[in-house]
């Protein structure tokens, strides 16, 4: 079930399934000291395994336990499950107290009403709205209504380049997107394969990322106010052609990479010097190392935008925190988010996974690079914008994603595609989540 059927499948258990059930203790009500409660939070996959995932936060939560008497039953579950089991629990009412979220999926989960909103009392229970960063905070729900799930790992894109290479040819790190795009052709040698540039272009998840992205630098946006799809816009049609010319127009980029179904491999690329440079969020750092390329040898710049453009360097990517609303634990539940949101726990936290801080003031911790550091802190405090906040992001992502994969696939076997092309695609895309809705 795609997360935009939810709000039917939702009403439809007003009148039957009960959400009553919501909630993993079973020790009686919520007396708000805690006593021998039990909550349930499911967690979604960060590290290296679910295991590593276990490892990290089990000490974390133990800690919670010793200081509020609230025991928390954690089960971690990775991504290609987790969507399903937030869908399953919303419409059997069999769900934990608190569960992690992509933050993309905010609005379409808010819109089903299964999730306490985060009012002026609940908001003050956590710590207050004015401790989030609020580019971060605003991916928590549709504009204008009270969130319903708040920021706890925060990511960001940046520019990947090879310090090396980039002196080698006497070039500075890009400011702009024409001289990233003449420092990648300088850097491009198809004959020793060698390219300026690797892209996850059959990733449909990373496309529709940098869809976005380039449409924000051209000033337009995916849905209006109403949140009706208007992705066949200029801004929109020009900023997918800026990025698939990367590999057809500019020819910085290797046409395999049209296979690549995921960053990792474009990350690995990089990180055995086989490109110049990357476009990945700020997790990728362990991947790079892992790979063999020192910390040293590389350097961050955001991504940039055309001159003119608008300095949207990334969506603003990470994970939130959600509470289900019949929980019958909602104040331990609240005490709960207030502690993962807190700035210790954040810091504990931040290493491992590798997360940037979603808090005001906080000091990113995932890099001993304080250079590095430094700049995806404001890339995502200042430089990003959440994806779409409406009900229909899911099927943005999708369906704009997807037509990306067949745009890139017609360019690596030797096709052309043209402004119109692009055109009709996100048309056709248009259409898809219009009909949805």
């Amino acid at each position: 079930m795609r997360l935009r059927s939810l709000v039917a499948a939702v009403a439809a258990t007003a009148l039957g399934v009960s959400l009553a059930a919501c909630g993993g203790g079973d020790s009686g009500s919520d007396g708000g000291s805690g006593g021998d409660q039990t909550l349930t939070y499911w967690a979604s996959n960060q590290g290296t395994s679910l295991d590593n995932d276990k490892q990290v936060l089990t000490p974390v939560l133990e800690q919670f336990t010793k200081d509020t008497g609230i025991k928390v039953n954690l089960e971690v579950i990775g991504w290609n499950d987790l969507q399903t089991r937030i869908q399953t629990a919303i419409t059997s009412g069999q769900a934990p107290d608190v569960v992690n979220i992509g933050n993309t999926w905010a609005a379409s989960l808010q819109a089903t009403g299964a999730f306490l909103p985060f009012d002026n009392d609940a908001m003050t229970a956590i710590g207050g709205k004015d401790k989030f960063v609020p580019t971060a905070l605003a991916t928590g729900g549709k504009a204008g209504e009270d969130v319903t799930s708040v920021p706890l790992y925060g990511l960001a894109y940046g520019l990947y380049y090879n310090k090396a290479m980039f002196a080698a040819a006497g070039l500075q790190p890009p400011k702009t997107w024409e001289e990233m795009v003449s420092a990648a052709q300088k850097l491009t040698n198809p004959a020793k394969n060698q390219w300026g540039m690797a892209l996850a272009a059959g990733s449909y998840t990373e496309n529709v990322h940098f869809a976005f992205i380039n449409a924000a630098q051209n000033k337009a946006d995916w849905f209006d106010a109403s949140g009706k799809p208007t992705f066949t816009g200029d801004g929109n049609v020009q900023g997918v052609l800026r990025y698939l010319d990367l590999m057809q127009k500019d020819k910085v980029a290797n046409p395999s990479n049209a296979q690549y179904d995921n960053g990792t491999k474009s990350v690995n690329d990089f990180a055995t010097k086989k490109v110049a440079m990357v476009i990945n969020q700020n997790n990728a750092d362990s991947s790079i190392v892992a790979n063999g390329m020192k910390a040293g040898e590389y350097g961050v710049v955001p991504f940039p935008a055309p001159a003119g453009g608008e300095p949207v360097a990334s969506h603003v990517a990470g994970i939130n925190l959600s509470v289900f609303k019949n929980t019958k634990h909602k104040d331990s539940a609240l005490k709960f988010v207030k502690y993962m949101t807190d700035a210790q726990t954040q810091t504990t936290l931040g290493k491992p996974f590798s997360s940037l801080p979603v808090l005001k003031d906080a000091k990113p911790v995932f890099t001993t690079d304080a250079a590095e550091a430094a700049i995806f802190q404001d890339i995502y405090n200042t430089k990003s914008k959440p994806l779409p906040l409406v009900p229909a992001e899911d099927q943005f992502e999708s369906t704009v994603g997807k037509a990306m994969n067949g745009l890139f696939a017609k360019i690596a076997t030797g096709g052309t595609v043209s402004a119109d092309e692009v055109r009709a695609a996100l048309k056709t895309a248009e259409d898809q989540v219009a009909a949805g809705n």
